[in-house]
Order: structure tokens, then sequence, then C-alpha cells
């Protein structure tokens, strides 16, 4: 048999490809649902009848949960954080931590196991209808990318204002920003542990065979947009709200987020994204991008202004209005986002992005007023003084594949090798 196959969009397939997708504060990938898999078939010369049950169970119950509550996972509302729709991630993602030891089973010491089953996925950002290997390092990282998206679906549910109990406007609660700074950088670990010790257990011929949505340029991506979301959305949200807080803090945080998301921008900008799902990614990087430069612009421009020079004021006033065009740039990236399919809403604005919309307008045009003869609006994007280069400070967690779970002790694999010997 081949390792790979593959079944083309036009296909007629049972891909789920919702229309709208409700409020997005922490962009979600497509998520990618396991097709069943016969063990049995594939297992029962090489393991006892035990362990290919179990194998069965729990990836049954994985596909399963996965069929049911993809489309409920997906059309988030904000209702659903603390009713049916956090507790159905809590549920999915613990199916999955709980198959990857016994999973594992099957790639340990370079087992030919991880060649005897086929495992197959529906994708939705990708041209394929569905992708297929004889590879159990397929399964793996197929495995770990849903628990990366799960988290940010969490993420995302966290981060989604809700209206206060004494009806003041929709606001994000501190709690619930610290929980998802939490949960964004698990994801990042997910996916961090993916790059760095899966793909590589994957031949070239196999890793050229996947479909984009596990390309490693996308893999990167979202591993970077987790740390950068909760730099701009949560901690420099933090620290405008923290009196203690400095005007250096704040603009080492944004200019920090403007990196993250520009080497987000870089991992995806030559990749094939162009069929729907792919390009509303593409849009959400390059949206977040462009807000975490007018952040990044308007704090730099406060502490310019700062100087006593004719020449830091000059400066300042240039850095607030490439701010301000930024904001204005951000707007717009953000519409195109919301209009690609599959078509979604910005939330109430909140936190970081509500303070900046009101600020940087009022600052740069007071500026402006007061600096007038020293600088031209045409000049802006020209002159624009470049910001500071920080190193990163985030890091995903470590997230370390687990051990192979104790159900593959000898007596249980030695059926395996006497079959392979027979072979």
């Amino acid at each position: 048999m081949g390792c790979f196959v593959s079944t083309p969009k036009d296909s007629g397939g049972k891909r789920r490809r919702p229309g709208n997708i409700g409020e997005v504060a922490v962009f979600v990938p497509g998520l990618r649902i396991p097709k069943p898999v016969d063990f049995s078939e594939s297992l029962n010369d090489h393991l006892c009848k035990s362990l290919v049950e179990r194998l069965t169970a729990l990836r049954t119950r994985i596909v399963v949960m996965a069929g049911q509550e993809a489309p409920s996972i997906t059309r988030t509302r904000r209702r659903s954080a603390t009713q049916h729709g956090g507790s159905t991630l809590g549920d999915l993602l613990q199916a999955l931590e709980d198959y990857l030891p016994v999973l594992l089973g099957l790639v340990k010491d370079g087992s030919p196991l991880q060649h005897k089953v086929q495992f197959t996925w529906i994708n939705q950002e990708d041209e394929l209808e569905e992708v297929g290997m004889y590879s159990a390092w397929y399964e793996v990282l197929s495995v770990l990318h849903l628990m990366a998206a799960l988290s940010l679906s969490q993420a995302n549910l966290l981060l989604l204002p809700r209206t206060s109990s004494d009806g003041y406007l929709p606001k994000v609660s501190e709690e619930s920003r610290r929980s998802a700074i939490d949960i964004l950088l698990k994801g990042a670990g997910y996916l961090d542990c993916a790059v760095k010790h899966v793909l590589p257990q994957l031949p070239p011929e196999h890793r050229r065979d996947l479909p984009v949505d596990l390309a490693e340029g996308v893999l990167r991506a979202l591993c970077l947009q987790a740390l950068g979301q909760q730099g701009v959305d949560i901690q420099l949200g933090l620290a405008i709200d923290s009196t203690k807080a400095t005007l250096a803090v704040k603009r080492r945080l944004a200019c920090e987020m403007v990196k993250y998301w520009q080497q987000a921008q870089d991992n995806i900008t030559n990749l094939p994204l162009a069929n729907g799902w792919g390009e509303k990614h593409r849009f959400y990087v390059k949206w977040k991008y462009i807000e975490a430069k007018a952040a990044a612009y308007y704090y730099h421009g406060l502490i310019l202004d700062e100087g006593n020079t004719e020449k830091s004021h000059g400066m300042a006033v240039s850095s607030l209005q490439a701010a301000d065009e930024y904001l204005k740039e951000s707007k717009r990236a953000c519409e195109a986002f919301n209009t690609a399919v599959p078509i979604s809403r910005t939330p109430p604005l909140w936190g970081t992005m509500k303070y900046l919309s009101e600020k940087i307008p009022k600052d740069t045009s007071s500026k402006v007023r007061i600096n007038r003869d020293l600088y031209t609006y045409e000049k802006i994007m020209e002159t624009a003084p470049t910001l500071p280069d920080f190193a990163l400070a985030l890091k995903p967690d470590e997230y370390q594949l687990p051990d192979v779970d104790s159900s593959w002790n000898h007596e249980n694999v030695n059926k395996g090798q006497t079959g392979n010997n027979k072979g």
C-alpha cells in the first residue's frame, strides 16, 4: 500500500465549512476532523486484542466528539464561554491527551507499526478534502494541531467581552485575561513541539504531502500569533490599567508585538492559502500586525515627545501621525478579515484597542496642532522614526510528548514481534 491518499475538494466529501463563525477575538484555524480507523484490520496480527481495543476506543471517542462538536466550536458565541462551549473544548482536549500516550506506542523505538495504519483527517484550510497517510507521526502531528486549535478556541471565548452586571459597557475581566494568557502559552507550546519534535520525524516525501494547514510555516505562524495575541490584547491592556506601568514598559510590549506579528506574517506569506479559510487566516495576521504597529508608534511618539529638542518633538509628531494612519489602516484590514469567508464579526471594542482608538486620534491632533510648523503631513510615512528593537521575551510553554502508556509492555507487543518475524 502507498503512504499517502488525498481527496480533491470537488469530490463531494463531508467537509463542513461554516459560512459564519460569529465573533472573533482570537483567530482559530480551520478545525481538522479525524475519520474513523479500523485498528484491528491493521494491528490484530501484531498486538494483543486489549491494546487494539483500547486504541480503537480512545480514537473513536475523539472522532465522535469532534464530529458532533466542531460546528458549535467553530461558531463561537459569547454565552458559550461559561456554558456548553467551554466544557466541550475541555472534554475534547482531555480526550486527545488521553489518546496521545497510547498512540505513541506505535512509534516507540522506530517501530515498524508506525506505517501499518492509515490515518485520515478532513481539512478545512486546504484545497484537498481530506489527507490520509500510513504514518503514526502524521497522526501525532494532527492531534497536536487540534489541541492547539482547541486552546485558541478557549482563549477566544475568554476574550469575548460581556456586558457587566451593572449593565455598563461590555468588557473582559482581569481573571479572564490572565486565564487566556496561560491558555495561549499552552497552545503555543503544542505548536512549538509539533515544529521541533514531530515534523522532523516525518520523511521529506511525507512532509511534502502534508496539507497546507500542517505546513511548517502555518504551524510557526499560529505559534507566533498566540504569543503576539496575548501581548497586545492582554498584557498591554493590563499595563494600561496599571498605575505602575511606565510608558517605557508599554512601548516595549507594543514593539515586541510588532515583531511577533511580523514573523507570523513572514511565515505564511508564500503559502498557498487562497482557498477561503486559509486566506482569512492571512487577513487576520495582516490586521493584527498593522494594529500592533499603531500601538507601538503611539507609545514611541509619547516617549519622543518627552524630549526637549525641536528634533525630538518633530519625530514625536511623525510617530503619532504614523500611529494614526496605522489605526485607520487596521480598521480597513479588520473589515477585510470579517468579510472574508467564513464571515465573522469583531466583538465590541474593549481594553487596549478601545483605549488606543480614542487616544491616538486625540493625541495626534493635539501634537500636530502644537507643532504644526515643525512637520508636514505629507512626510508622515516617509520619515516616521524607526521603532526600537527589543528582544522577544515571551516564549511558548515547554510541552513534551508524554511517555508511552504502560499498556505497551513486552507481553502486549510480543505478539507483534512474532508477526513481524513471520512476515
